[in-house]
Formats: C-alpha cells, sequence, structure tokens
C-alpha cells in the first residue's frame, strides 16, 4: 500500500445532523484545503497556528458551498501522523457529498475502509491491538465493554505483550549463551533456571489467555436463546428483559413464528437475546420454519433461558427441549408462579441442577433479579475476571495466545527433559512471533486488509 499519496472520506455518519466531518490525511492534505476553503478573518491557513478551528466558506471557483469550521493537524502530532484537515460543516447529505467531491477534484483519493486508521499503525502512532481497540470502542453494548477497549486503546494489552516479549527474549539470550558455550560445570544450573523463567512466563501467558472468553462476550456480547413450547411466556419474558413491548404477546399458540433479536445490558453484561417460536410438532409450514430456527438456536447459543409454565403438566414437547439441552448453559425459569403449580419438580431436575432454576412471574415482572444475578455468575463462575487488569477481547488475539502458550509449554517440558538447547529456542522463538502476532509486529499485509476492512470509510 502507498502511504504518500492524499486520502479523504466523509467521517461522519450519513443522515441529517448538526455536523458533517470530512477528513483529508496526507501530504496534499493542506495545498487541498487551500484550494477550497476561503478563511473570513486572514488570508490563509498559513496564518493560523495549528490544531486551531478556522472559520470560513468551503467554495467552487466563485460558489460558496458551505459555511463551515476547518481544522489543521499537522504531522505527526495528528490522528495519522500526517498532515490532517478536518473539515466540519452542516450536517446532511448534500453539504458532505460536495466537498467531499472538491477534495477528490483537487487531488485527494477516497479513503478504503478503516485507511486512516491503518496508515496510523504503518506510521507507528498505534500499533495494531489499539487499532483494533478503535472499532470496539464504536461497536461497545455496555459501559463495561467501553471501558475494556478505551484500556487497550491507551495500551494495556500492547504494554502486557511488549513485556512478555521482552522476558522471552531474555530467556532466549541465555539459550543462546547455552548454546555457545556448553561447558558441563553450568549446564545443570541454566536448565534449572531458564525451567524457572520459562514457567513463570507461561503461567502469566496462561493466565491471560484465561481470560478470553469472558472478553468475548464483553465484545460480542452472550448469545442467548429464550425457548420453550408454544404459550409458555417467551415472549413476556423478552418484553420484561427488554422494558418495552418488543415481542407480540397472545393467548394464541404459534404467535411468534420468527426469531426476534435485541441487545440489553445485563448488569454490565452484552446480551443478544433471542425470543425464539415455540418449539413444538406442528404441521403449519411457515411455524414449521420458525421451529427449526428456535432448535437451532438452542445448539448455537452461548446461554439458554428455557420457559416452563408451571400451571400446566409436563408435556412431551418439555421434555422433548429438556433432553436437548446443555444443562451447563441452561437456566430453567418455572414462569407463572402466581398461579397453582402442576409440574413435578424432580423431573425436571433429572436435567437441569436446582441451582439453574428459578421461579419468576414474567407478565408481573417478578424474578427478574434473580434470573440477572444469575446470568452474572454464570458468565463469570463467580468470579469477576474482568478485574484483570487486562483482557483478551478479540479472537484474533486469543488465537495468537493459544499458540504461544502451547510453545512456551513445549518449551518447559524440553527444558524439563533437558533436551538441546536448540530444540528450546525454536519454541521459544515460536511463542515471540505468536506474541508479536497481536500488535503488529509479525503480521502479513493481507491480515491487515482484512482486519481494517472491518472499520467504517471515515475512520
Amino acid at each position: 500500500m502507498f502511504i504518500d499519496d492524499t486520502i479523504s472520506a466523509i467521517a461522519t455518519a450519513p443522515g441529517e445532523g448538526g455536523i458533517g466531518i470530512i477528513r483529508i490525511s496526507g501530504s496534499k492534505a493542506v495545498d487541498i484545503a487551500k484550494a477550497i476553503f476561503k478563511p473570513f478573518y486572514k488570508n490563509g491557513i498559513d496564518e493560523y497556528n495549528a490544531r486551531t478551528l478556522i472559520y470560513g466558506n468551503i467554495v467552487d471557483g466563485e460558489e460558496i458551498v458551505d459555511e463551515v469550521l476547518l481544522a489543521y493537524m499537522k504531522g505527526p502530532n495528528s490522528y495519522t501522523a500526517e498532515d490532517v484537515i478536518e473539515i466540519n460543516c452542516h450536517g446532511g447529505f448534500i453539504s458532505v457529498k460536495k466537498i467531499l467531491e472538491l477534495t477528490l477534484k483537487n487531488g485527494a483519493r477516497l479513503a478504503d475502509r478503516g485507511e486512516f486508521t491503518k496508515r496510523a499503525f504503518l506510521n507507528g502512532r498505534i500499533d495494531l491491538s489499539q487499532a483494533e481497540a478503535i472499532i470496539d470502542i464504536i461497536n461497545a453494548k455496555t459501559d463495561k465493554s467501553h471501558e475494556i477497549a478505551q484500556s487497550q486503546l491507551e495500551g494495556s494489552l500492547s504494554d502486557k505483550i511488549k513485556k512478555l516479549r521482552h522476558r522471552i527474549t531474555e530467556v532466549l539470550a541465555q539459550v543462546e549463551v547455552a548454546i555457545d558455550y556448553p561447558e558441563e560445570d553450568i549446564e545443570f544450573i541454566t536448565y534449572k533456571e531458564l525451567t524457572e523463567k520459562t514457567e513463570s512466563i507461561r503461567d502469566e501467558i496462561r493466565f491471560l489467555y484465561n481470560t478470553s472468553d469472558t472478553g468475548k462476550i464483553f465484545r460480542e456480547g452472550l448469545k442467548t436463546a429464550i425457548l420453550g413450547k408454544p404459550n409458555v411466556g417467551k415472549s413476556s419474558l423478552m418484553n420484561a428483559i427488554l422494558g418495552e413491548n418488543r415481542a407480540i404477546v397472545t393467548d394464541i399458540p404459534g404467535t411468534t413464528r420468527d426469531v426476534i433479536e435485541e441487545f440489553v445490558n445485563i448488569n454490565g453484561i452484552p446480551l443478544k437475546i433471542v425470543d425464539t417460536a415455540g418449539i413444538r410438532e406442528t404441521e403449519d409450514i411457515v411455524e414449521k420454519i420458525g421451529v427449526e430456527k428456535s432448535i437451532s438456536h438452542l445448539k448455537s447459543s452461548d446461554l439458554n433461558l428455557l420457559v416452563i409454565d408451571i400451571s400446566r403438566e409436563l408435556e412431551a414437547d418439555d421434555l422433548d427441549i429438556l433432553k436437548n439441552i446443555d444443562p451447563n448453559k441452561t437456566i430453567v425459569l418455572l414462569n407463572k408462579i402466581d398461579l397453582e403449580s402442576k409440574i413435578d419438580l424432580k423431573e425436571i431436575e433429572k436435567y437441569v441442577d436446582n441451582e439453574n432454576i428459578i421461579s419468576i412471574s414474567a407478565l408481573k415482572h417478578e424474578g427478574l433479579n434473580s434470573i440477572h444475578q444469575k446470568i452474572e455468575k454464570m458468565v463469570f463462575s463467580g468470579e469477576v475476571q474482568s478485574s484483570s487488569d487486562v483482557v483478551i477481547t478479540n479472537s484474533r488475539h486469543k488465537d495468537a495466545i493459544y499458540k504461544a502458550m502451547n510453545s512456551i509449554e513445549d518449551a518447559v517440558n524440553g527444558l524439563k527433559d533437558t533436551l538441546p538447547y536448540d530444540f528450546i529456542e525454536v519454541d521459544l522463538k515460536d511463542a515471540w512471533d505468536s506474541l508479536g502476532y497481536i500488535n503488529g509486529d509479525t503480521v502479513s499485509e493481507d491480515l491487515l486488509d482484512t482486519i481494517f476492512s472491518n472499520f467504517c470509510i471515515g475512520k
């Protein structure tokens, strides 16, 4: 990728708004701005200090396009570490479109997705993990997920990886000394010392890896399916959790024929919650498709909320669902506690532990706090792992750390078995490379293109 050209893009979301921003970055950014911008109070941009908002008009020849505020940020003290111009115009489709077209006509190229952030990475202002944290901040669904992403943008993960790689480098240096000077009188001491140091690194990498499942939930949300046979109160539960009437509630079986998806914040945990069609045998073609989707969600979800109507005896449909659930990721909700119970609780306990069974009234919003607390406990296994200074939220990072953990484990085992130092060196270098994959030190250009294609064009 050539980064000596100049790029431009709209940096704000499309649609009507108070302000629209067009961002220009590159060596010609200032020249392009001079060609289309006329300040009100001085002769040109050069007469103003950098990082100052300048009041004036965007013009196309003699025609005034819009009244704007222009900001000039001189590289390397800018987002991309290049000269950057940001034009703050009136929000709306026409103004931003016209100004963007003027920047392109005067020498800029339309930026690719994520190209501004990619330039920040290529120019050394941020590393790859910090770049990925930017998209996590934009996509954050809860305060906690935003807090984790902000911490990574500030460099918490980068610093951790740098320290681990530095410690591996120190061990590698000792291994290479042992290879070059294999005197027998220091060999035993060297193996013992290297084993202790390598085990310490392995334990730290393992701890980091163990935060990844919790981190993934904060980043992507906990995929949660509300399941049950028709008319047990699934849609009422969905509405109660969301605090609004999102799903249609009737006494007619089969009302919900397709899945309804919404995000909700449960004690800081983002839930991607799905209200599914009632699972039962049916001849209705449309309802049958909905039932098939429900069964698919049962198998693929991170958490199942199985709703059972206690005012009706357990039926074959209830038992079929209970037989197919994963008890480790299922909470059974005994709904309609305001009515007389007709179920056999012992029959349900054959499939799910009693501690994962909660009595509720979805209609009267009773028992919701118990559901929230249970979800939090299941996510964190009774221990909020996100209290760690660094949490792994990205599946790419998780894969790299997993590979590094295995390589370090191989090095530890090799040291314990007193294998030749050449073998240990290979394992340590593999671990060092895998960790470098996280901050971008050992990453390919194709992967960079894939990562930054997930960004919007103006970022």
